[in-house]
This record gives structure tokens, sequence and C-alpha cells, in this order.
């Protein structure tokens, strides 16, 4: 029997005066904090855009800027991709195997997200760095330290914990059933992975996409500590806001920072209307 969900149809028992003002007070209360907290996100964020809208078509046009959204925009792609690739067998795995400390391998994938990225930059710096396993990759034309390598390592660090959370939640929607009914059908674990779960992860996947390269293309602690703020070699736009910022030219700071709100606004936007589709377990009987 599938559960009742129109609340709209229940009717609730009558309440006396001082419970609907009471009501009324909670309602008024809850909407004020909501309005006061919208207010000072789109203070916040319109004060920038605002005042790097005077030059940002100039700024926009300087090789610093373009070098920047270059360097952000490919270094971003390539370690969103290499995420994916890693992420999604992991919260495969993770959700679907009975896996020995499966807990513990959760907390120690999670660790970044709790950790400032200049602790998680010199993790990186500290293992890559002149270590005999760092200096065994240099010496294989494999080097992160000081260079773009090391800003798409970066970004991968910090973006697959939030990739695997997101793959983790969609994957636990769809009814494991649907597998193994694949699978009684004549079909191979990976087929059924491949036929079955992956069509109907794929909101999830595109919103976890979507938001891991939003944020990878806005990474600039972790990746300051491994590849630095070199000037047109490792400028991303996160350091060309840094570096501009530091010597005073606002007007390059001001349209690095707008270029981020627009695809941080573009990006939360297509998260928003993809959504992560969910089935729940009542819809297959």
């Amino acid at each position: 029997m599938k559960p009742n969900h129109n609340f709209d149809a229940i009717k609730l028992p009558t309440v006396n005066r001082f419970q609907a003002i009471g009501n009324k007070l909670f309602q008024t209360i809850i909407l004020f904090i909501i309005f006061i907290l919208l207010l000072f996100v789109f203070s916040a964020l319109a004060n920038i855009v605002w005042k790097g809208l005077g030059g940002f078509i100039q700024s926009i046009a300087s090789p610093e800027i373009q070098f920047a959204i270059r360097l952000s925009v490919f270094t971003s792609i390539t370690s969103t991709l290499i995420c994916i690739a890693f992420a999604l067998p992991v919260a495969y795995g993770l959700e679907r195997f009975k896996i020995p400390g499966r807990k513990l391998i959760n907390v120690v994938l999670d660790i970044p997200l709790s950790l400032p990225p200049l602790v998680s930059g010199v993790a990186l710096l500290l293992l890559l760095g002149t270590t005999g396993f760092g200096t065994l990759l240099a010496e294989r034309g494999l080097s992160f330290v000081f260079s773009v390598n090391g800003i798409i390592l970066a970004q991968f660090f910090i973006i697959t914990p939030y990739m695997i959370r997101i793959l983790k939640s969609t994957i636990a929607d769809i009814n494991p059933r649907l597998e193994f009914v694949a699978r009684t059908l004549g079909c191979s674990q990976w087929q059924a992975f491949y036929k079955i779960t992956l069509p109907l992860a794929k909101n999830g996947i595109i919103a976890g996409l979507v938001i891991s390269w939003a944020r990878a293309i806005g990474e600039f602690g972790c990746a300051l500590m491994v590849a630095g703020a070199t000037r047109m070699v490792t400028e991303t736009l996160p350091v060309a806001l840094y570096l501009n910022m530091s010597i005073g030219n606002l007007e390059m700071a001001m349209a690095s920072a707008t270029c981020l709100i627009i695809i941080s606004l573009i990006s939360l936007f297509i998260f928003e209307m993809v959504g992560v589709q969910q089935i729940p377990a009542s819809r297959i009987n």
C-alpha cells in the first residue's frame, strides 16, 4: 500500500485564538530571519558586482584576466572529470557493498570537507614536495609543486568529498531491488549498474558535476599552497583576485570577483533546476 503524502487533504483540528496568534507569530519570525539572511548575502554580493561593473569590460579584455579565465576553466574541468572517474565507483561501492570499516572509510574521505583549505594544501605539499615520493614523480615528468598540475590536484583533493556525498545520496535513493531484478534476468553486476543505476542517477551525476566544478573553479587556499601564486603561470581567477588586491588594483580584482560570482550563480541555478532525482523505495512494490 502506497503512503498518502497529500497533506493538503488532511484537516487539522480547529485552533483557538491564542494558538492562531502564536502560529502567526512563529511564521513571522521565521520569515523575518529568512529575509535578514537573504538581505545580508545579497547586499554583500551585489556590492561587489556593482563596484566591478564600471571597469568590467576593460578588465575582462586584459591578457591577465583572460589567462586566468582560461586556466581556471581548463583546470576545473580537468579536475572535475578526474573526480567523477573516482567518485562514482567509490560512492557506489560504499553504498552497495558490505565493505569492512565502511564508516571509518567515510570519515577519512570526508576529512577534506572539515579541514581548512590551507591545511589540505600543506598536506599535499609535504606529500609531493621534496619527499621521496614527490621526487620520484618529478623524475618521471609528473611535477605538482608550483605547476598547473598542482592546481588540478588541489582542486581534485577538495571537490572529491563533495562529489562522493552527492553521488552516495543519489545511489541510496535508487532501490537496489531494480538491480537485483536485472541480474535475475541475465545481467551481470556491471550491466545492471550501467543499464539501471547510471540512467536513474543521471540527475544526481549532473548536479554533482556542476556543483563540484563551481567549487573547483573557486578553489584558492589549497591550490595556493601547492602551486603558488605566479602571475600568468599559475594565476587562476581566485589567484588573480588575490594578487590584484595585494597591489591595490581594485578594477582587476573586482573583475575577477565578478566572474566568480557569475559562474557561481549560473552553477547554483543549474544545480537547483536539475536537482537530485529521488526514487522512494515505496514506489517499487
